[in-house]
């Protein structure tokens, strides 16, 4: 007879989620390595579950702040940066090789607006993040996870953006982009039913932009051009 369960025990279970990502060893360069051991440190926001996350301590300054959940190996998030002094960026990424390289990049680029999650950006999102706080949320070509048994990995969906829409601002926005069509589907029905969002356009952007920002042309845009399977970028705003 299994003992049954405390109710701490219970609050913990109630916690845990499907994770969009696999923990697995991928390659990894000397130099991310040695970002990753050196760099790092220096922009790095240490996961904390009973701690809130202050802008204003973080960056000594009131300007927005966007999200973005999956750096990937950060071309996309340096680039924005440079380009935009005045919002504050903070990166979600768990795979130390695209980890090590943004930390390369914004100590090479010498950009004082990023700071970076080494975590999962579900509880980042759930315990760290204050409510109506975020100008804007950027999910750039998020694992697609294509076979139709692991959809249920993807991490856009109905859980995660009734977590996520309450920490935006209103008025602030939610930018996702895919280079695969059946996720782009599935993206757009989560997030036209998802409550508080409003299309910014009819279905997928006409181009790759925001109210903040342009979307750089990145390697998945190339790819997905390459390969015929064009690419649908999604803007949404929090009401």
């Amino acid at each position: 007879m299994k003992t049954p369960l405390t109710p701490e025990q219970i609050e913990e279970l109630k916690k845990k989620h499907i994770r969009s990502f696999c923990m697995r060893r991928g390659h990894i360069s000397s130099a991310q390595e040695k970002a990753l051991e050196e760099l790092l440190p220096l922009y790095q926001i240490q996961y904390d579950p009973n701690t809130k996350l202050s802008s204003k301590e973080i960056f000594g300054n009131d300007n927005p702040v966007v999200l973005e959940i999956g750096c990937g190996m950060g071309e996309t998030t340096a680039a924005i940066a440079q380009a935009h002094p005045e919002i504050n960026f903070i990166g979600c990424e768990v795979f130390a090789a695209g980890v090590g390289a943004l930390s390369k990049r914004i100590r090479d680029m010498d950009l004082k607006n990023i700071r970076i999650f080494r975590h999962d950006a579900v509880e980042v999102v759930r315990d760290m993040i204050e409510g109506n706080t975020l100008a804007g949320v950027h999910i750039f070509f998020p694992d697609p996870w294509r076979k139709a048994r692991h959809h249920k990995r993807r991490l856009i969906n109905d859980a995660f953006m009734k977590l996520l829409v309450p920490k935006i601002k209103t008025g602030g926005y939610f930018h996702s982009a895919t280079d695969w069509e059946n996720y782009a589907e599935q993206m757009l029905e989560v997030l036209s039913r998802t409550e508080g969002l409003k299309n910014l356009h009819e279905g997928a952007a006409p181009e790759p932009k925001n109210p903040l920002i342009d979307r750089p042309t990145t390697k998945f845009n190339e790819r997905g051009n390459r390969l015929g399977h064009g690419c649908w970028d999604f803007v949404f705003i929090k009401q």
